[in-house]
C-alpha cells in the first residue's frame, strides 16, 4: 500500500520523501521494524520513540511517523503529525481497509456493567441469528475463537485487526467495550459507533498514569455520545446531566426514572434452584411493553439488561430472542453463578474496589440469605486507601467475611491483610483470616451452613495470581468446584 492512501485522513506535513513510498506494514515497536514498513514514533511515559529512529531504519523501515521535526538519516520518508497515537489509529483503519463501517458497531462505556452488557447484547444477537465479534475485558471473541486482550481496548492497530478478521469471518454486528484510557489514548481516533451505551459513572481511574481527577474521566467518557449515530444513556444515574454535556448523537435515555425514554417497571427478585435472578418489564415507544427474566442477581444486572435491550430491540430482536438470551446468558467472572440451591449459593464476582463491593453485598442482601459470606483480598502496588475501604464496607455489610491473598504482585500478603485489617477493625464484623485463597475458598464450602451465600470477589475472571512478578494458574470457578 502507498504512504499516501495509509495518510488518507490524517492532517500531516511531508518532511522528507514522497507518498508513493511503498509501504509493507505498520510498526509502532522498533524492535519489531522490518524492511518496508512504517515505523511511528510513539512515545511513552518512560521513553522517547523517536531515539529508536536509527535502529527503525538500519532495519529496513521505508517511512517514519513522527511527532517531533527530527532531522532522519537516509531515504526514508518522514511525515510530521500532532499525534503518533493517533496517526496509527487512522492508519490502521486504512491498513486494514476500514473493516467497522463493514459491520454495524456497538460501543459501551461506563463505570460498572461494560463486560455485562456488551455480553448480553451479544448473546441475544446471536440468538436472533446474527453473526457477532466481541472486544473487551475478557478478551476478543470471533467466530468462537477467543484471544486474550492485554487493555479493555486494545491499542488501534489491535483493533483493527480484530474488526478485519471479523469480517472476514463473516460478522454482521461488532460490539466493544470502550475505556475512557481507551479514548484517551487515541486507541478510537477516528471512530464512529452506529450504536454507543452509557451504563454509569463513578469516580475511579484516577490517579498517575490514568486520570487527573473525576472531572477528566467524565470527559473522555462521555466523548462517546460524539463518536456515535445514536446513544443510549441511564437516565438514573446521578451524573446524567453531566454525561451528556456536548453529545452531537441521537440520544435516548433509559432506567426507572419517570423521564427516562425507555423505562424498567415491576421488578422482581427471583431465587430458585439454579435460577438466581430478576423480573421486570421495559416498556418505550420503539420497543412496546415487554417482560424480561434474567438469570444474573442484581439490581445493576437489571439496568445492564435494559441498555442491551434497547439497542437490541432498535436493530429489530423479537421478546422471545431476548428471553431466551437473557436467561442463558453468562459472563465469567461477573456475578457468575457457580452453584445455586435450597442448601447455598456460590457467586464469584470482579469487584475489586470499595464501590463495587458494597454495590454486590446490597445486591445479594435482596435475597435474604441466611448468612451473607465473602471472601476476599486486595492487590499489591495498588492504593492502601482500597484496602482499607474494602475491610470497613466487608465488615459492615457482611455476616462472615473471610480475608486471604489476590494478587500480591511485589509486597507480602501479611502486610496487605494487615492493611485490610484496620478498615475490619472500625467495624464489629465477624471475620478469619486464611491467607492461602484456596484455602480460603476451601473453608468457606466445607464449613458453609445451610441457606450461606458464599461470594468470592476481586479477580472475577482472571485465571492467575500474580506474585514476585510471575502468574500462577488460579481460577476462583475452577478452585469452587473442586471444593463443591
Amino acid at each position: 500500500m502507498k504512504l499516501g492512501k495509509l495518510l488518507e485522513k490524517l492532517d500531516f506535513e511531508v518532511l522528507k520523501g514522497s507518498l508513493d513510498t511503498e509501504i509493507t506494514e505498520l510498526v509502532y515497536d522498533s524492535r519489531k521494524a522490518t524492511e518496508g514498513c512504517v515505523f511511528l514514533c510513539i512515545s511513552g511515559t518512560r521513553n522517547d520513540a523517536h531515539d529508536y529512529i536509527p535502529s527503525a531504519i538500519e532495519k529496513g523501515a521505508a517511512a517514519v511517523i513522527v511527532e517531533k521535526k527530527v532531522e532522519v538519516q537516509g531515504n526514508a520518508a518522514v511525515i510530521y503529525v500532532e499525534s503518533a497515537r493517533k496517526a496509527l489509529a487512522y492508519m490502521s483503519a486504512a491498513y486494514f481497509d476500514y473493516p467497522a463501517e463493514k459491520m454495524t458497531t456497538i460501543g459501551i462505556t461506563g463505570t460498572k456493567g461494560k463486560t455485562t452488557t456488551s455480553y448480553m447484547v451479544k448473546k441475544i444477537l446471536e440468538d436472533s441469528g446474527r453473526k457477532v465479534g466481541l472486544i473487551g475485558t475478557n478478551g476478543a471473541w470471533i467466530a468462537g475463537k477467543h484471544y486474550p486482550t492485554k487493555n479493555t481496548t486494545p491499542e488501534s492497530y489491535e483493533l483493527e485487526a480484530y474488526f478485519a478478521e471479523m469480517v472476514e469471518a463473516g460478522c454482521e454486528y461488532m460490539v466493544m467495550e470502550v475505556s475512557s484510557q481507551g479514548i484517551k489514548m487515541n486507541r478510537v481516533a477516528g471512530f464512529f459507533f452506529d450504536y454507543a451505551l452509557f451504563t454509569n459513572i463513578s469516580p475511579d481511574h484516577i490517579g498517575p498514569d490514568e486520570h487527573a481527577d473525576f472531572e477528566e474521566y467524565l470527559d473522555y467518557k462521555r466523548q462517546i455520545l460524539q463518536m456515535s449515530k445514536v446513544g443510549y444513556v441511564n437516565r438514573d444515574d446521578e451524573h446524567y446531566h453531566e454525561m451528556i454535556k456536548g453529545h452531537t448523537c441521537r440520544l435516548y435515555s433509559y432506567g426507572e426514572s419517570e423521564d427516562a425514554d425507555i423505562r424498567m417497571e415491576e421488578i422482581d427478585y427471583l431465587k430458585a434452584h439454579g435460577f438466581l435472578g430478576l423480573s421486570f418489564a421495559i416498556e418505550g415507544k420503539a420497543i412496546g411493553k415487554i417482560h424480561v427474566r434474567v438469570n444474573m442477581p442484581g439490581y445493576f444486572n437489571a439496568m445492564n439488561a435494559v441498555a442491551a435491550v434497547s439497542v437490541c430491540s432498535a436493530i429489530g430482536v423479537t421478546e422471545e430472542v431476548v428471553n431466551q438470551a437473557l436467561a442463558e446468558v453468562r459472563v465469567r467472572g461477573r456475578m457468575e453463578i457457580v452453584y445455586t440451591s435450597d442448601d447455598k449459593t456460590v457467586i464469584v464476582d470482579y469487584a475489586h474496589n470499595a464501590v463495587s463491593m458494597e454495590s454486590l453485598l446490597k445486591t445479594l442482601r435482596s435475597y435474604n440469605p441466611r448468612r451473607l459470606v465473602v471472601i476476599f483480598g486486595c492487590g499489591g502496588n495498588r492504593s492502601r486507601l482500597r484496602r482499607f475501604e474494602m475491610g470497613e464496607i466487608g465488615g459492615k455489610m457482611a455476616d462472615f467475611s473471610i480475608i486471604t491473598a489476590d494478587n500480591s504482585r511485589f509486597e507480602k500478603v501479611e502486610d496487605i491483610i494487615e492493611d485490610i485489617l484496620t478498615g475490619m477493625r472500625k467495624t464489629d464484623g465477624i471475620y478469619k483470616v486464611i491467607p492461602d485463597r484456596r484455602e480460603a475458598i476451601g473453608y468457606s464450602i466445607t464449613h458453609a451452613e445451610e441457606g450461606d451465600m458464599i461470594c468470592i470477589i476481586g479477580k472475577g475472571h482472571e485465571d492467575y495470581q500474580e506474585i514476585e512478578g510471575v502468574r500462577y494458574p488460579f481460577d476462583d470457578c475452577e478452585v469452587a468446584k473442586e471444593f463443591l
